[in-house]
């Protein structure tokens, strides 16, 4: 099908230009979103006519996508997940997810705007892009992590395997600092023991005889 762009999509081309894509895609994404127009004389007449005013609006929100994308681009917002000692979450973060955490940090995002280049299901640092306006896209950064301390040392540079490893190496000090205990106490025990014997050893023996 032959379409006139009414703005820039990205991979199809600039605002006024005519290209052809499938039908399917026409019908269900750009003639419902208004980002094009039928090919046929009437509709290249209506946009030559309103090619201006188009132009103006344009380049207005285009200005107002700069402006916010200035504030939003390199944001790094935390979403807090369950997931499992090896990284995995219970489930995805979603593009709903992530327009939620831009926004209760006080930017205006739309999931719609949020693009995923793949399911997120593990913990750590997800970049993700937001398309603020055809021609204006911010990048953020999603610390997905089980709590807020997770957060920030994933922030500061730990993979989960790193953190893991450091509570392994935490819970085996732990345990080796408790056997030490026993051990010293243990051998506490015997030294008083061995210290009581000996005292006893050296004590005189009772005389017995009369003092007649």
């Amino acid at each position: 099908m032959d379409i006139i762009l009414l703005e820039r999509v990205a991979k199809l081309g600039q605002m006024g230009e005519v290209v052809s894509v499938k039908e399917g895609y026409a019908r269900n994404f750009l003639l419902p979103q208004g980002k094009a127009l039928r090919v046929n004389a009437a509709n290249m007449a209506r946009f030559e006519a309103e090619k201006a005013q188009m132009e103006a609006r344009n380049l207005e929100s285009k200005k107002e996508a700069d402006a916010l994308a200035a504030k939003l681009d390199g944001q790094k917002f935390i979403i807090i997940r369950s997931a499992s000692d090896a990284g995995s979450l219970y489930g995805s973060v979603t593009t709903r997810d992530a327009a939620d955490a831009a926004t209760e940090a006080g930017f205006t995002v739309d999931k719609k705007q949020v693009v995923l280049q793949g399911a997120i299901k593990e913990l750590g640092l997800h970049d993700v892009s937001v398309i603020l306006h055809p021609e204006v896209e911010a990048t953020i950064t999603l610390n997905v992590a089980r709590s807020v301390e997770e957060a920030e040392l994933q922030e500061a540079g730990k993979s989960i395997a790193e953190l893991a490893a450091e509570e392994e190496a935490a819970a085996e000090f732990e345990i080796q600092e408790l056997f030490d205990d026993i051990g010293a106490a243990a051998s506490d025990d015997e030294e008083l023991a061995e210290s009581a014997g000996v005292e006893t050893a050296d004590e005189p023996a009772a005389d017995d005889s009369d003092d007649d």
